[in-house]
């Protein structure tokens, strides 16, 4: 006889900020188990119960409209109240892409909150000031223990030699009818980051827009696949970056950022976590919802075999 699981027994939470994030995630899971009834007195938020291998997940997402850093620390602790053996907490759902020659990054691809030796692999941007010679952080946001960079470095080695498994997670999500399809690759268009959308009120999306402001990636590094994985820091704030030229700008004065992102700034300093992000635009004014749906599935998808990497955590 199958033994009931109870509360104690959940040791992972799942964070997402947007119901598309949510949906990929619990169409991952490997078995969904019945929810818990409701006690007098305790939080209530969005959120589904089941497994991914060994471990017993929580999979939350914030209320409708409620996005940035403290909804999600909110709902996080909400979380770790009701289901109290929750040892680590993974932030997944989709960011806003900073493209370079360097990472050639395109939509879709994911990313992974990891140390340097500046950042602990999540800056607030918000937090710092210009200085003469550049710019110095006021705020500081803690590393994810080294439990989880253990896990995430042998994720990286199976990365560089092609054993990354995520693709059959993605495949079962990306089937031929599902909302989580990849768009047309034609669509994955980059502009200068001076130059900002026109928009009209009978096009969609950037048909408007330039030709020639469009960047030539044509020399960039060559890629294999459709999906690539990234490495490095995430920049956090409750502000949506919609700017190429203050996208760059803050990039550099950060040394370097693959994303941008409203919530993970929010946990970084109250619960060991790891932040994973599909990129579903470029942070700046062409921003658009087309590969939103995509870049969550892709998000899940590793964050699923991040987790089947993942041995258990002693308590």
């Amino acid at each position: 006889m199958v033994r009931q699981l109870q509360r104690k027994d959940y040791t992972v939470g799942w964070i997402c900020a947007l119901a598309l994030e949510f949906a990929a995630a619990e169409d991952l899971l490997d078995t969904e188990h019945p929810k818990f009834p409701q006690v007098s007195g305790e939080p209530t938020f969005r959120y589904k119960v089941g497994c991914i291998g060994s471990h017993n997940i929580v999979i939350a997402c914030l209320p409708a409209g409620r996005t940035g850093t403290t909804s999600a620390l909110s709902v996080a602790q909400q979380v770790r109240l009701v289901f109290t053996s929750i040892q680590y907490i993974l932030m997944v759902g989709i960011g806003g892409g900073v493209p370079n020659t360097k990472n050639n990054l395109r939509l879709g691809d994911v990313v992974f909150s990891q140390p340097d030796g500046a950042h602990g692999g999540v800056v607030q941007y918000g937090f710092g000031k210009d200085v003469p010679g550049g710019f110095q952080q006021t705020g500081h946001l803690s590393a994810p223990p080294e439990y989880l960079l253990n896990t995430l470095q042998e994720l990286k080695i199976r990365h560089r030699k092609k054993e990354f498994g995520f693709r059959g997670h993605l495949s079962k999500l990306t089937e031929p009818g599902s909302p989580f399809a990849r768009p047309d690759a034609a669509s994955d268009v980059f502009f200068e980051a001076a130059y900002s959308h026109v928009d009209s009120n009978d096009a969609v999306g950037c048909v408007e827009c330039a030709q020639e402001k469009r960047r030539n990636r044509d020399r960039w590094q060559t890629r294999t696949g459709d999906v690539q994985v990234h490495f490095g820091t995430i920049a956090s704030d409750n502000r949506l970056m919609r700017d190429g030229e203050r996208r760059d700008e803050i990039s550099k004065k950060l040394g370097g950022i693959l994303c941008f992102e409203m919530e993970a700034a929010g946990l970084m300093n109250h619960f060991p976590c790891l932040v994973i992000r599909g990129i579903s635009d470029y942070s700046d004014s062409h921003k658009s919802d087309d590969w939103q749906a995509y870049a969550a599935a892709t998000a899940a998808s590793s964050a699923k075999e991040f987790l089947l990497l993942m041995p258990p955590v002693a308590s």
